[in-house]
């Protein structure tokens, strides 16, 4: 018997090429952040070692490289911050300021 996923489109993003869409998916998927069980580790085409957590659309799986920017990204997730972007701009989705997040502790 077949995997189901096997004829899905397999997409690597990383973070500079992130969506609204893609974004709300690993949101929902991962609502309490992703963990070290939830990551996927595998060598690109350069041989080099990427880790990714998984988002499966009805088409598509969506391989998307972890880091610092993506995680507290989806910690302050809000759906209206993209409301006047297209679900496919990856310009809508900034990187957040990390310096900004380390002062918020200190207040």
């Amino acid at each position: 018997m077949k995997n189901r996923n096997s004829n899905l489109k397999r997409v690597i993003v990383d973070f500079k090429k992130l969506t609204p869409e893609i974004l709300a998916l690993l949101v929902e998927r991962y609502p309490d952040g992703y963990d070290d069980d939830d990551v996927i580790s595998f060598k690109n085409q350069h041989n080099e070692l990427v880790e990714a957590v998984e988002v499966i659309t009805e088409d598509t799986k969506y391989l998307v490289k972890v880091s610092t920017k993506l995680s507290v990204t989806m910690e302050n997730y809000d759906e209206d911050d993209y409301e006047d972007f297209d679900n496919n701009d990856p310009e809508a989705v900034q990187p957040p300021d990390l310096a900004d997040e380390d002062t918020e502790d200190n207040d």
